[in-house]
């Protein structure tokens, strides 16, 4: 089987995501999982004296001969994608094919393949994470004194510093990052339980050879390197799958988040921000000045890939009845890699524009001369409480100011507020000039946005690596 462009090719395949984690969700790495799994169940048989010793290095030595075209064909004549696999390694084993998937039902094959995949593919995300996570950092602490306008209602309001922005999105990533790692420590297989769940095949086999069923699982199970639920039907809950989904997508919604502001911040009103924007890029096939935000836009787009995975999730949990349906099996082979590879080009693009992103001092200035003015009457309005002013009076003295400064910024008029306010006399009664101006310096009006930042950095810096004990 040969795909080119004259066929149909999701973009998740040639234009967005890894090659890596493409290449766990492939055909040839799921192929090569199942034999996997056939061979620890061999390896078990074997120890129960089912199976000899011939038989399972026989599957081994033919473990990565994956021949998906052999498969096809012979998938064509009999209609079942598993046992076309089955069919086409035991052509490759002569003395070893008769015994592939003993006791087994399909579900047994696939469901601990996807179990070992999908540990794989949160592995990968979370080293992604992790790559992010450090970019975040080390921008909050270089900027972590930057005052720069803060907005609510997305109209200017107090003074807050970049790096103190900057500490929300990484917060929420740290988050991301513990649900992610106790997601990946979690991650259940099948196990070996048969048609149903109760595992009477592998039961009625190991008969008399003293190995039980449970015995079997756990060495099935050792040799994969997972754990197997407790209880299963023909496929173990789908509630996994929906804890995966769930926790890709709050990765995601963090992402959007601070995507959706990025693009706000790169507006020329506000132009705080910007992406990094090559030397040969073109913005626009129709306006050659445009710088747009086009990486934080394709984030912002492919989260919602990822979030809508979540109803077919759902949907699988919640729908399968009693024992097994096969509702949930073609939808599976289309939702879990697409919000998977959907993610990791959203992590890996996210990442590039925190390394190269730029912040506009000049355009941080502007915004501060602008607005931050009105957020330093809050500092002069405290003071002249402290000095004994009455505080309503002085409120509405500020207010009528304020609100004259305001409406001629709205006109792009430089703001007076600074000279009216030092030059007021019903304010010059209680202090110098030199007070109120020094007063009215927005630039040192962020709190404890600083150490805050420090706080979040301090956090996420300390945070337990991938493969460490719980």
């Amino acid at each position: 089987m040969e795909y080119d462009h004259r066929s149909y090719i999701s973009p998740l395949t040639w234009r967005y995501g890894s090659d890596e984690m493409k290449s766990i969700f492939s055909e040839e790495h799921k192929r090569k999982l199942l034999r996997r799994v056939w061979i620890a169940l061999a390896k078990a048989e074997m120890k129960a004296g089912i199976v000899t010793e011939e038989q399972v290095k026989e599957l081994e030595a033919h473990k990565d001969d994956i021949d998906i075209d052999r498969a096809t064909e012979i998938e064509n004549t009999i209609h079942h994608d598993l046992m076309a696999e089955i069919k086409t390694y035991a052509e490759q084993c002569p003395k070893a094919g008769g015994i592939i998937h003993l006791g087994a039902t399909s579900m047994d094959a696939l469901d601990n393949a996807d179990a070992v995949r999908f540990k794989e593919a949160l592995e990968l995300t979370i080293k992604r994470l992790d790559t992010l996570i450090d970019a975040f950092a080390d921008k909050a602490k270089e900027y972590r004194d930057t005052p720069t306008m803060a907005f609510t209602h997305i109209q200017p309001a107090e003074v807050t510093t970049i790096g103190y922005r900057l500490s929300q999105t990484l917060q929420d990533l740290g988050e991301d990052r513990d649900d992610a790692l106790r997601l990946y420590r979690s991650i259940r297989g099948k196990g070996m339980k048969g048609a149903v769940g109760t595992a009477a095949s592998y039961k009625e086999l190991l008969s008399g050879t003293g190995v039980s069923s449970f015995e079997l699982e756990n060495m099935v199970m050792d040799e994969l390197g997972i754990k197997a639920f407790d209880a299963a039907t023909q496929t173990y809950t789908r509630k996994q799958d929906l804890k995966i989904i769930s926790v890709l997508s709050s990765i995601a919604a963090t992402l959007h988040r601070f995507s959706l502001d990025f693009r706000v911040l790169q507006s020329p009103p506000i132009g705080e921000f910007s992406e990094p924007f090559g030397k040969m890029q073109v913005g626009s096939s129709a306006m050659p000045f445009k710088r747009n935000p086009i990486n934080s836009e394709k984030i912002c787009s492919l989260s919602r890939i990822v979030e809508g995975s979540y109803q077919s999730a759902w949907n699988n949990a919640s729908l399968s009845i009693l024992e097994r349906t096969l509702d949930d099996s073609a939808n599976r082979r289309i939702f879990i890699p697409e919000a998977f590879i959907a993610l990791d080009e959203m992590l890996l693009t996210e990442t590039r524009i925190i390394k190269g992103m730029q912040v506009h001092s000049s355009a941080t200035k502007r915004l501060m001369d602008s607005y931050g003015i009105f957020a330093s009457t809050e500092k002069l309005l405290m003071e002249l409480g402290k000095k004994g002013a009455d505080r309503q009076e002085m409120h509405e003295v500020i207010r009528e100011e304020s609100l004259k400064a305001w409406a001629l910024v709205q006109e792009g008029k430089e703001n007076p507020l600074k000279d009216n306010l030092s030059s007021d006399e019903r304010i010059l009664s209680y202090m110098t000039k030199d007070e109120i101006l020094s007063l009215l310096d927005a630039t040192s009006y962020t709190g404890d946005a600083a150490e805050r930042t420090d706080m979040v950095i301090d956090q996420i810096i300390r945070r337990p690596a991938l493969n460490s004990a719980k």
